[in-house]
């Protein structure tokens, strides 16, 4: 197989073990792919914040794509480079649709420069919620807020169901991802996915899609899977993950994605 000139990786249920850390041997064989003359970058849904502990692994350019690519972010500078939002009017109308049609649903948008959240938002994740989030109506959205990602969650329903109508509402107004957070539906810009991100991010370096590998596990993941010339899923993604990919790896449980890239070898 040809070797690539990147590689990129989702996070959770990926590149990470299952308690969100970085195995000693996910950490070595990441950390070695610039010796072998290979860039890599993190693909996640992840907000900037949450890559903090993570900046080790980022690699020389202290860069990550989050927000399943709505933000390129300066991990080691905690700066925003780059966003891609959506409008503050179509925020609004969609939060009006949903919360008509969808029982018991709250919200709550990632911001460029935090969290705002609804008192109805199910917190899915308090342990990451900042102590600066604001927690308010989103009616109550600054006109300047760029708003990466609008969460959508209802506990009244089942998670597919929501999942399945919330896209079925939105339609081809903006993107919804799901990324395995409890049926969390994950609202981006028309046209933003993680393989949009990715594109421009390789072709800025002048890298095809053809030499890019891709690792994943959530159906967030599958633009960035079907966009790379070689995919990865995990042995633990979502089915629909391991029919579309090209290879199917060993879970993140067993440093999947060290075992494939220990495999490039030093020529």
């Amino acid at each position: 197989m040809k070797r690539p000139r990147l590689v990129a990786s989702d996070l959770d249920g990926t590149l990470l073990a299952p308690d969100g850390t970085v195995s000693p041997r996910t950490a070595a064989a990441w950390s070695r792919l610039p010796a072998l003359g290979i860039e890599s970058v993190l693909v996640t849904a992840r907000p900037p914040r949450w890559l903090h502990p993570l900046q080790d692994i980022v690699g020389a350019h202290g860069l990550a794509i989050c927000a399943n690519g709505a933000f390129v972010y300066d991990v080691s500078g905690r700066t925003l480079l780059q966003s891609q939002g959506i409008e503050r009017s179509l925020v609004c109308e969609l939060v009006a649709e949903l919360r008509a049609e969808l029982p018991g649903v709250g919200f709550a948008a990632e911001l460029a420069d935090g969290l705002h959240m609804e008192h109805e938002y199910p917190d899915l994740h308090s342990q990451w919620v900042p102590a600066d989030a604001v927690r308010a109506p989103m009616d109550d959205l600054a006109d300047t807020a760029v708003v990466g990602k609008l969460l959508a969650r209802s506990m009244q329903v089942p998670e597919q169901w929501f999942l399945d109508r919330v896209a079925e509402l939105v339609g081809d107004r903006a993107v919804v991802s799901y990324s395995g957070a409890g049926g969390l539906a994950e609202i981006a810009a028309a046209g933003v996915t993680k393989a949009s991100a990715l594109a421009r991010w390789c072709a800025a370096r002048g890298i095809d899609a053809a030499d890019v590998w891709a690792f994943g596990d959530m159906p967030n993941d599958l633009p960035m899977l079907r966009w790379a010339g070689t995919s990865y899923a995990m042995a633990n993604a979502h089915p629909d993950v391991r029919a579309a990919a090209g290879h199917v790896c060993p879970s993140n449980a067993d440093d999947g994605v060290a075992q494939v890239l220990e495999g490039l070898g030093d020529g």
